[in-house]
Parts: structure tokens; C-alpha cells; sequence
């Protein structure tokens, strides 16, 4: 299979390049050491369309194919991976949930302002006792005539603090266990959801993270994504979506990594050559050569199989294990490389090598990551 890319691909690979070099660049090292949401540069994300990049354009989107999305998110996260996981979000975790099950009248009232990028989506699962076992949710949803009232608390909500709209999982037959789930679309400022304070992380600091708390909130039965009990079958196809956009997260944040450390290894005397001509030097640079474009092909691979409509969950899984673990290996690789210096925040690779850590842990952890890739093959080799 040739996954080259299109003049198209290419065409926005530059467009998405040069924005993150004009407008990330300046930044992208600044928002993290305070801990910055990026408001203005998601605003233009907007316009440039990248913010419902699949979406199709009558409801607001670009309408692209899910290459072109993971070709912007690399060169977005090469740049700055906060911004990128909040364009991710929205994209994979918001948009895509409207497009794929939301009805005309959800999507006229959250999906366009969301892909045009006037609105913000956060996605709501995790809970403070519910991580990986999404089961085992105790946020409820009592049905209360034409409306639910919804008690609980989510967090880990990565836009929450400055989102508009939210996607969120409840619980609406606790005795049904996964299939007693239900999901809902519901405006970030309705009566009673309290947005917590953001979260001080290690990694992608600008990207702005917290609990949401529901206390008695109204929401209108029209708000519900599907038939009660669908909500675990949306949050799984959902995070399928996920799962590519931060592979290419990951991607991106390696590529970085990587280009630092080539240009350092070059540029570093000692012994009166440079680091670049040490055997042991050229052994790292070639593993991580090929682990980024191993990924790189993982990755198109999953868009592909996206792309074509089936289903792909096994491809995304592999692609956001295989690049998030690479992610961690290259940036702590080139962190090696750069020495003590890359210990410094003089350079850019020690924030490369927090911001890759998460993406061994969110939208699914390795574990899981490997749990979904286990279990699809068996079925196939059962089928």
C-alpha cells in the first residue's frame, strides 16, 4: 500500500507547518512555563478550518479525509503538543461524536459553531474512581419527565476549563453495567456544572485540564446522543477516533525531538569532533529514525482503514501504542544526546519529553492499548 501523500495532503501539511511556525513558534515555550491556554491561536485554528476537520462543511467543517487530519496534527504537535491536544479534542472527542450520532437538531445547536472553532467541545468520561474501567462510572442520569438530572463528577477534562459544550457519559441503569450507560450534549454553563480549577500537570501545561462537577443539572431529553444504554458503544467508536489523532500527537512531539537532537549532534564538539561522528551518537539517531517512521506508517495505515468506512479499531490501537511509546523513547533519547543541557529549559527537548509521557496514558493507556489489540486479533483469528 503506498501511503504517499496527495498534493492536497502536502498542501496542508505546509499550511499547517507554517502556521504553527508563525504562530506557536514565538509561544509555544512561554504558555508552558505559565501555564497559558492559547485562546488566540485556537481561534485561529478555527479559521484555517482545523477545527472540524472531517466535518462536512454543510454542519460547519473542512470535510477532509482522516489523513489530512493526522498530517496536521503532526506538524501542530511538532510544534506546540498543548495546542494540538486541544484541536484533537475538539475534532476527535467532540465533533466527531455530533457528526457520527447526534440528531439535525443537536448538531445545528453545538456541531457548527464547534467545527467552525466559535465554540469549544470537552469530552467527558473519566471520573475520579473510573479511569480504565469506564463500567464502573457513578455519575447518574435520572429521568425526570421530558429531562435528566445529572449528579456526579468527571475529571482529567482536558478543555474544561474554557469549553462551551460538553460530551458526557452517565449512568442511567447502574444494574446493566456498561450497557447502562448513556451519553448526552449539553451547554458547559448550564445550572449546576461547576468547572473546577486547572490542573497543574507535568506535561502540556497550556492545555488547560480539570474536574467538572454536575449537581442536579437539567438535561433535556433532545440532548440525549441515542437511546439510553448506547452511551458505552459512542464513548468506544469515539475513542477509536481519538486514538489516531494522539498517535500523530505523538508523532509530532517525536519528529521535534528528534530534529533537536539531530541539529545539536551536529553543531557539539567534544574530543575535537563532532557528536555526530561518535558510532554510539549515529546508533541513536538511526533508532529513532526508524521508530518515527515506523509510526509515521502505522498511522496512515489507521487513517486508511478509517477512511474506507470499516471498522479500524484494531489499527488505531496499534498506532497509538507503537507512537506513543516511541514518542517517549526519542525525546528521551534526544534528551541524552543534548546531555546536561538538555536537562535545562534552554532548550526545547526536556518539554518534549513531558508532554510525550501522557500519551502513553490518556484516550487509553498502553495497558489498554494492548488489551484492544489482543482481543481484535483473537477475533479474527476466531472468526
Amino acid at each position: 500500500m503506498d501511503f504517499a501523500l496527495t498534493d492536497e495532503h502536502r498542501s496542508l501539511q505546509t499550511l499547517a507547518r507554517d502556521f504553527a511556525e508563525k504562530e506557536l513558534r514565538p509561544i509555544a515555550r512561554q504558555i508552558d512555563l505559565s501555564g497559558t491556554f492559547p485562546q488566540e491561536a485556537v481561534k485561529k485554528l478555527g479559521e484555517l478550518g482545523f477545527m472540524g476537520i472531517s466535518i462536512p462543511e454543510s454542519y460547519g467543517g473542512s470535510e477532509l479525509d482522516p489523513v489530512a487530519y493526522v498530517v496536521i496534527m503532526e506538524e501542530i504537535s511538532r510544534v506546540c503538543a498543548s495546542t494540538a491536544v486541544t484541536m484533537s479534542v475538539n475534532n476527535s472527542l467532540a465533533c466527531e461524536v455530533l457528526k457520527n450520532f447526534g440528531t439535525e437538531e443537536q448538531k445545528q445547536k453545538f456541531l457548527i459553531s464547534m467545527a467552525k472553532g466559535e465554540t469549544l467541545g470537552a469530552y467527558c468520561l473519566t471520573e475520579p474512581m473510573s479511569g480504565s474501567d469506564a463500567a464502573t462510572m457513578k455519575t447518574s442520569a435520572k429521568k425526570e419527565g421530558d429531562h435528566y438530572v445529572i449528579n456526579g463528577a468527571k475529571n482529567w477534562i482536558t478543555n474544561g476549563p474554557d469549553a462551551d459544550t460538553l460530551i458526557l457519559f452517565a449512568m442511567t441503569d447502574p444494574t446493566q453495567g456498561n450497557r447502562g450507560i448513556t451519553a448526552f450534549v449539553l451547554d458547559a454553563k448550564s445550572e449546576g456544572v461547576e468547572i473546577g480549577a486547572k490542573e497543574n500537570k507535568l506535561g502540556i501545561r497550556a492545555s488547560s485540564t480539570c474536574t467538572i462537577s454536575f449537581t442536579d443539572v437539567k438535561v433535556p431529553e433532545s440532548q440525549r446522543l441515542r437511546e439510553e444504554g448506547f452511551g458505552f458503544k459512542v464513548a468506544m467508536a469515539t475513542l477509536d477516533n481519538g486514538r489516531i489523532g494522539i498517535a500523530a500527537q505523538a508523532l509530532g512531539i517525536a519528529q521535534a525531538a528528534y530534529e533537536s537532537a539531530l541539529s545539536y549532534a551536529k553543531e557539539r564538539k567534544q574530543f575535537d569532533q563532532s557528536l555526530a561522528e561518535f558510532q554510539g551518537i549515529r546508533w541513536m539517531i538511526a533508532d529513532m529514525a526508524s521508530r518515527i517512521e515506523a509510526s509515521r506508517l502505522l498511522i496512515y495505515q489507521a487513517a486508511y482503514k478509517k477512511s474506507l468506512g470499516g471498522r479500524f479499531t484494531k489499527y488505531s490501537a496499534i498506532a497509538k501504542l507503537f507512537a506513543s511509546e516511541t514518542a517517549s523513547f526519542v525525546t528521551n533519547t534526544a534528551l541524552q544526546i543534548h546531555g546536561g543541557y538538555g536537562y535545562t529549559k534552554e532548550y526545547d527537548v526536556e518539554r518534549f519529553v513531558r508532554d510525550a509521557r501522557i500519551c502513553e496514558i490518556y484516550e487509553g493507556t498502553s495497558e489498554i492499548q494492548r488489551l484492544v489489540i489482543a482481543s481484535q486479533s483473537l477475533k479474527e483469528i476466531q472468526g
